[in-house]
């Protein structure tokens, strides 16, 4: 579909590496650490993208039936299991964040 609206030009891979490189700078540049979750989650579907754009055949169909030219499904896969990681990465991570400003604001207080 992303071929179709930008005339082949801009695919799967190339937008994952374009993510990657957005959420890598927000990781270097930003120094409040809800920015930099949100970083981690800009790079995340970039690996996605980058992956599954490498795994992808043209005119290749899912390995349901016994066909000549079917798609390997284990990158799919392997990026399935990469986004529900990065949910509880993040959940931890802004757990984490919570406790270092109360023991912040502790800090301050006393």
């Amino acid at each position: 579909m992303i071929e179709s609206i930008t005339g082949g030009y801009l695919t799967a891979p190339i937008t994952g590496v374009i993510l990657i490189v957005i959420g890598l700078y927000g990781l270097m540049v930003k120094r409040d650490l809800i920015q930099q979750v949100i970083s981690i989650n800009i790079i995340s579907p970039g690996v996605v993208l980058y992956f599954t754009g490498l795994g992808y055949i043209p005119g290749a169909e899912a390995p349901l039936f016994p066909n000549t030219n079917v798609v390997d499904p284990i990158p799919a896969t392997l990026m399935l299991t990469t986004l529900v990681i990065d949910v509880a990465v993040t959940s931890f991570a802004l757990a984490l964040i919570i406790k270092i400003e109360e023991i912040e604001v502790r800090r301050d207080e006393d």
